[in-house]
Parts: C-alpha cells; sequence; structure tokens
C-alpha cells in the first residue's frame, strides 16, 4: 500500500543541515588519514601484531643487507651506498605506504638504470637522480596522474624486466669469472667476456659457482613457517640464503687473507659510520669542468622521465600482487615512493622502488602492517654503523652469485608460453622491447615497445572485427554486417569499403542490415561514413536498415543526418521492413 506523496512529505522530519566547520572537519580528517595512512592504522596496533612485524622486518633485513651491497656496486657505485639506500625507505613507507607488504629499497632494475650516469658523471650524480626522480613522482601523484601506468601494457613490462634481468646477470659474469673490469651493456659484456676469457681465475669461478649451487639448493629447502621447528628451521634459512652465502663468503675470505693467501677478489674498504645528512648536489665536479644544475638536467635527457616511471611501474606492480583484493590506490603509493626518494637523497640515497624480492619475503614472514619497515631500517642502519669492516671481506664473486641467481628467478620464460596460448600478437611489443632493450638500451627498448603496442592499438581501431555474411531473416535473404566492437573515425572507412566490395562481387540487390548490438558509441566521422554507405546503396537500388543499434550510438546517427531515423529499427519482422519501397520508422 502507498501513500500519497502530499501525506508523505508532510510527516517526513527534516533533518538538521550539518554545519560547515563539522563538515570541513571531517574532510580535513578523511583526506589525512587517506594521505598518511598511519593515522589508520596505527591507534589499532597491538602487541601480537608487533611480534609478527619485528620477525619479519628483521627477516627481511637480512636479505636487504647483502642485496643493498650488491645493487651498489651494479650501479657502479661505492658498496656502502647500497646501504645508504636500504633504510631511509623502509622509515618513510611506514608513514606514506597504504600496503604492509612493500619493502622499498634499491633494486638491480633502478641500479642499471642509474650506473649509465655514474659512470659518465660520478657517484653525486646517482643522489642528485634519487631526487630529481622523487621530486617528479611525488609531483605526479599529488596530480592524481597513476592512470598513466595503464598504457604501458604487461608485455612490455615483461619484456623489459627480463632484458633487465639478461643485461645484469651477463654483466656479473665476468667477476664471478674473476675477470676485472666492467661492462655498459649486454653487447659489451659478452665482448669483454670472449676478449679477456684467458684471465679467468680459478678460485674465484669455484667460489662463485658454489656460492650459485648453494643459493639454489638453499631455495629448495622444504621448510614450512607453520610446521615442526624443523620445517621452521629450513624455512628461515631459505628466507635469509642470501645472508647467509655472503657470511659464508666473509668467513672464508676473512680466514684466508689473515694468512697472508688472497686466492680471489674482495670488496674492500667500505665507508664506516652513518651517512652525513645534507641536501642533494645541484652541481657536480667531474674532472675539470664543474656541472650546474641545468647542465646535469640536460645529461639526464629520457632519463628524467624514464627512471621515475619505471620505479611507478616496478613499486604499483608489486603493490597490486600482494593486495589480495584489497583496493590499490596507486596515486597514493606514488606519493609515498617520491617521497622515498626525496628523504633518501638526503642521505646519498640512488633510485629506489619496491622490491619483489623482499617483498615476496615479507609477505612470508607473516607482517602484519607497514612497521615492519622499520626493524628492516634499523638493521641496515645497525650493519652501516656498525659491520662496514666486516663487509669489506665480502668475495666479489659471492656478490656476483647472489646478483646472477636473483636475476634467474627474476627472468620470466612462463610468460612466452602464456602469450604464446592466449594471445599471440602480445609477443610482438614482448619480442620488441626485450631485442631493443638488449641491443640499444633499457630506455629505448621501453619507448619501442609503448610505440609497438599504440601501432597494434591503433591497427585494431581502423580493423574491426566485422561479420559480413548473407543471411535468411524472417524468410528474406539479407546481406547481414554485424562490427563486433565500437567504431570510431579509423574504422569508418573502413567498414564502407568492406561492405560496398561485398555488394560488388553480387549479382542481386541484397538488402544490407547493419546490426549494432556491440556498438556502443561512434563518432561523427562514423555517422558521416554510414550516411555515405546509406547513399552508396541506394544508387545500387539496395535497401539499408541500421537494426538494434543502443540509444547512444543511434542518437549520434540521428543527430549527425536526421533523416537517418528513417533507417533505425531496434527489432521488427525483417520481411516487413524492407516490404515497402522506403523504410518507414
Amino acid at each position: 500500500m502507498s501513500l500519497p506523496r502530499g501525506r508523505f512529505r508532510e510527516t517526513t522530519p527534516l533533518l538538521p543541515r550539518p554545519s560547515v566547520s563539522f563538515s570541513r572537519s571531517c574532510n580535513l580528517k578523511g583526506v589525512l588519514v587517506r594521505r598518511i595512512p598511519i593515522l589508520a592504522w596505527l591507534p589499532l596496533y597491538s602487541w601480537t601484531k608487533l611480534l609478527q612485524d619485528t620477525l619479519a622486518g628483521l627477516t627481511v633485513g637480512l636479505t636487504a643487507i647483502p642485496q643493498g651491497i650488491a645493487y651498489a656496486i651494479v650501479a657502479g657505485l661505492p658498496a656502502q651506498y647500497g646501504l645508504y639506500s636500504g633504510f631511509m625507505g623502509c622509515f618513510v613507507y611506514l608513514i606514506f605506504g597504504s600496503s604492509k607488504d612493500v619493502t622499498v629499497g634499491p633494486t638491480a632494475i633502478m641500479a642499471l638504470l642509474t650506473q649509465q650516469h655514474v659512470t659518465k658523471l660520478g657517484k653525486d650524480f646517482a643522489v642528485l637522480l634519487c631526487f630529481l626522480s622523487g621530486a617528479l613522482i611525488t609531483a605526479m601523484g599529488l596530480l592524481h596522474l597513476g592512470f598513466l601506468v595503464d598504457f604501458i601494457s604487461m608485455p612490455v613490462i615483461c619484456g623489459f624486466s627480463n632484458a633487465a634481468a639478461v643485461i645484469i646477470a651477463t654483466s656479473q659474469l665476468g667477476t664471478l669469472l674473476g675477470i676485472k673490469g666492467r661492462s655498459d651493456s649486454f653487447i659489451d659484456a659478452i665482448s669483454q667476456i670472449i676478449k679477456h676469457g684467458n684471465e679467468t681465475k680459478l678460485w674465484d669461478t669455484l667460489l662463485g659457482v658454489c656460492s650459485m649451487t648453494v643459493l639454489v639448493l638453499l631455495k629448495k629447502l622444504p621448510g614450512k613457517k607453520l610446521g615442526t621447528p624443523l620445517e621452521k628451521f629450513m624455512w628461515l634459512v631459505c628466507i635469509a640464503r642470501n645472508a647467509i652465502v655472503v657470511m659464508v663468503g666473509i668467513l672464508i675470505a676473512y680466514v684466508l687473507f689473515s694468512h697472508d693467501i688472497k686466492p680471489f677478489q674482495i670488496t674492500g674498504n667500505i665507508t664506516e659510520g652513518l651517512p652525513p645528512v645534507s641536501l642533494p648536489p645541484f652541481t657536480i665536479v667531474n674532472g675539470n669542468h664543474t656541472y650546474t644544475f641545468f647542465e646535469l638536467v640536460s645529461e639526464l635527457g629520457s632519463s628524467i622521465v624514464s627512471v621515475p616511471l619505471i620505479a611507478i611501474l616496478e613499486s604499483i606492480a608489486i603493490a597490486k600482487a600482494f593486495a589480495k583484493g584489497k583496493t590499490l590506490d596507486a596515486n597514493q603509493e606514488m606519493l609515498a615512493l617520491g617521497l622515498c626518494n626525496i628523504f633518501g637523497s638526503l642521505v646519498k640515497s640512488m633510485p629506489v622502488t619496491g622490491s619483489f624480492t623482499r617483498t615476496a619475503i615479507n609477505n612470508a614472514s607473516g607482517v602484519k602492517t607497514p612497521m615492519g619497515g622499520l626493524f628492516t631500517g634499523a638493521l641496515v642502519l645497525l650493519a652501516c654503523g656498525l659491520l662496514t669492516s666486516t663487509f669489506a671481506f665480502i668475495p666479489k664473486a659471492t656478490l656476483a652469485a647472489v646478483i646472477i641467481i636473483a636475476m634467474y628467478y627474476m627472468f620470466e620464460v612462463q610468460i612466452f608460453i602464456v602469450l604464446w596460448r592466449t594471445k599471440k600478437i602480445d609477443l610482438v611489443p614482448l619480442t620488441v622491447t626485450l631485442l631493443c632493450c638488449l641491443a640499444v638500451g633499457l630506455e629505448y627498448g621501453m619507448i619501442a615497445g609503448v610505440a609497438v603496442n599504440l601501432i597494434l592499438l591503433l591497427y585494431f581501431a581502423a580493423r574491426p572485427g566485422l561479420l559480413i555474411e548473407e543471411r535468411i531473416v524472417d524468410g528474406l535473404t539479407v546481406l547481414y554486417v554485424s562490427p563486433k566492437q565500437s567504431l570510431s573515425y579509423p574504422a569508418a572507412e573502413y567498414l564502407r569499403e568492406r561492405v560496398m566490395s561485398w555488394c560488388d562481387k553480387k549479382s542481386g540487390n541484397l538488402p544490407v542490415v547493419v546490426e549494432g548490438r556491440h556498438v556502443l558509441r561512434i563518432d561523427a566521422t562514423v555517422a558521416k561514413n554510414l550516411t555515405l554507405l546509406l547513399t552508396d546503396l541506394a544508387a545500387r537500388d539496395q535497401k539499408l536498415v541500421f537494426w538494434n543499434w543502443c540509444e547512444d550510438a543511434m542518437q549520434t546517427l540521428v543527430c549527425y543526418e536526421p533523416s537517418l531515423a528513417t533507417y533505425c529499427r531496434s527489432s521488427s519482422n525483417m520481411a516487413q521492413i524492407f516490404s515497402g519501397d522506403t523504410v518507414i520508422c
């Protein structure tokens, strides 16, 4: 039983209008919680969560220390820069990060992108690149430009990451074999090994191969986090395998070197103590030339955009992978990552982003909140302040083994099989990206992959799927035309040409039905070409009807040419539609 409308209005009480100050305070609180996520979860924190976060943070720290040193060497920086890059991101992400699992720090791809500039302009340039990347990422987050990441497809990202894994792994082959010198690219690394193969050192090679073997075996240990004490121990050994291998390498080197036996190369002196807090260098002296800030930005070239963009891609992809159904604010992740780089540049950090390996370890360790980053950062700080003299004995071959094995597991062979099975055309941008990255460079490879993706996107927009066949509908033979997607201006002429070429092959004057149930939208160019199609068919004494078009697409047609309303039908008997001389609405 429904009440009269007037009676309902009379008996409905008027709610008091909220005050402006109350509304503004609620909005301000919501903005603060959204932009500073620690305000949401810290009041609900408990001792149980603290215990889990402590365990996870310390476990991640055991991996972050050797990886940081290794990636600093990949970037062409002194080893201590890897430690400098490993703690500030953890502390900043604790406050601004929205994912409990993500661990921010140095990564292999960021190290490789930094290396080319460090080789040319020195270590200070890595710090400036960190600051500039952070500033641009922060600006993009504040401007809500997270949607730009969607324009880089999965095949391009996989091609880029696979190429980076190959380049980094090959760059460490020389070190693994005891060959001195460094390489600037994939081709250079291979040529260096071929030219200097006779300089291979037996003990470096033996130590490196043994380290790789141990790393693979430890990864395959059948341990469980929740199991028997033995299974828990094996799980912990598996998680901390990088630290274990590096510590064993240090022990071997220390014992041998203390007896004046020097069979292999070691990292050497690492600057002790914590990094000084200072502004990033906006001018750099290299040789006899002092580079101004604008000259340094000019030297960066396309890297000023590509490095932040790749950092965003890497971090957001990792955050989405571990979101487990929860919504992810890409703009907040960008803001957090940008601030990690800005504050990191104050302590001589190279560019940082989310690390998949350390994030996976964090998740497997049962982290409950971003508080785990506090203990990871604290452990790195402790190592930076107290253990640098010990790290000087890390064998270079052991670090090379850690990097090569990490890159081996980073390389996705399965993606080629998946794309072949699902959509073979996606192998084109993946292959182009991979080959261009290896041959020319990571930045140009990414640009080439995106360009190929856009070309394919435009091609499929210009050549949509069309079903054209003779069909008997309601006892009447018609030429049935059904576009399989929405139509935009690149496809306008193609649709018209296909229909007319089909009609030219037929001797009879079959009625033409353009069925539009899959066409959700069209533009003015498509409407113009459909009008021309009507004219062309009329000249051949053929009738045309637009059948089952959605309201929006039909509205565009009629607004462009009002007379087309006569030829639009939603549903009817086809024989009745074409029974007269004209199609009557």
